[in-house]
């Protein structure tokens, strides 16, 4: 079995344990950015939502302003989003190069889609909802945290995860500027040297990963239906 498994990926035996340093690092980005991006989605989400025309915050220069700029940071391909992020990095960061400097662009990368996301489930909810918990008196902030997002709890949770897998490619990309992570380890041995097995494997990592996230993603969005 052994003499098989070296066979197959020769090239990837040598280099487990930076295999491992790898995969953490791409956790380690996903959580940190993802953390960030998913607060800051879910902020700007919302307000997409109440301050829109007809909303219960109804407020057309904030909706304009916030809607076109989203608009404009989710129009720049990200592989320029990190070369143009590069002095902001090094200004929020203090580097500009490794998984510490690849959080800025991933998160500027990240809040203006999950925004989106965000806006899109929140306006699932039945307008009735909302008209329901005006007429009970329910503050505009009770009915932003008890209708809205309480009852988009399982449309939110399912954006998370299309979110998450693809903020899973935004790593990889920053691996291409030494962000590090699986992205980078790829590029370094499997596409630069010419090492298919290293390429082979870090796409099955990939693969666990998104399958992982699918799944905790389905069993929260099953146990908060209703």
């Amino acid at each position: 079995m052994q003499e098989l498994i070296n066979a197959l990926i020769p090239h990837v035996i040598p280099k487990l344990d930076e295999l491992w340093i790898s995969l953490w690092q791409t956790v380690y980005m996903m959580v940190v950015s993802g953390g960030i991006a998913f607060v800051l989605g879910v902020v700007f989400g919302v307000m997409l939502i109440v301050t829109r025309e007809g909303d219960i915050l109804e407020h057309r220069v904030c909706f304009a302003v916030l809607d076109r700029t989203i608009n404009i940071f989710r129009s720049i391909p990200f592989v320029i989003l990190l070369a143009a992020l590069i002095p902001v990095s090094r200004l929020i960061t203090g580097t500009a190069i490794g998984t510490t400097g690849a959080m800025v662009p991933l998160v500027v990368g990240t809040v203006p889609f999950f925004s989106r996301q965000v806006e899109s489930a929140l306006a699932s909810i039945d307008r009735g909802l909302i008209e329901a918990a005006q007429s009970m008196g329910l503050s505009p902030l009770g009915i932003i945290f008890r209708v809205y997002l309480k009852e988009s709890i399982p449309n939110i949770v399912r954006v998370t995860q299309i979110t998450a897998i693809s903020l899973i490619g935004l790593t990889a990309m920053a691996g291409a500027i030494g962000g590090g992570g699986l992205g980078d380890f790829a590029i370094r041995y499997g596409h630069q040297r010419g090492q298919t097995d290293v390429t082979y494997v870090t796409v099955v990592v990939i693969l666990v990963m998104v399958s992982v996230i699918q799944r905790v993603g389905n069993l929260i969005i099953k146990r908060t239906t209703h």
